[in-house]
């Protein structure tokens, strides 16, 4: 029995569970549901610089509402874009595989019993 291939895993994958991982949590966590390593490295790296240059700009000021605002919507906007690419690789995982499946030759059946 062959190993499935890396968009073989993420067609069997359901789309929307992978979606709502990257929402809810907002830190990719449908990337592992995906088997998808390389973007939820970048995602939480990506996260974790967002709230580092927050911080940063900051100082040792206190935190206004203003920038819990800011801070926030962009871990929100990470989510977004993290959730539509999840599903747009999804969706181009199965366009591959059903593709691939319609272009394997259909094997005849030899013997006694056709």
């Amino acid at each position: 029995m062959d190993n499935p291939s890396k968009e073989q895993i993420l067609a069997a994958s359901s789309g929307w569970v992978a979606t709502t991982l990257n929402f809810l949590p907002g830190l990719g966590a449908g990337y592992l549901y995906q088997r998808r390593w390389l973007p939820y490295f970048v995602t939480a790296g990506v996260a974790t610089a967002w709230l580092v240059i927050g911080s940063l700009l900051n100082g040792e000021t206190e935190t206004t509402k203003t920038g819990q605002l800011i801070g926030f919507g962009g871990l929100f906007l990470i989510s977004i874009t993290t959730m539509v690419e999840a599903k747009i690789a999804h969706k181009k995982a199965i366009v591959a595989t059903l593709e691939k499946i319609e272009a394997k030759p259909l094997k005849k059946k030899r013997g006694l019993f056709r």
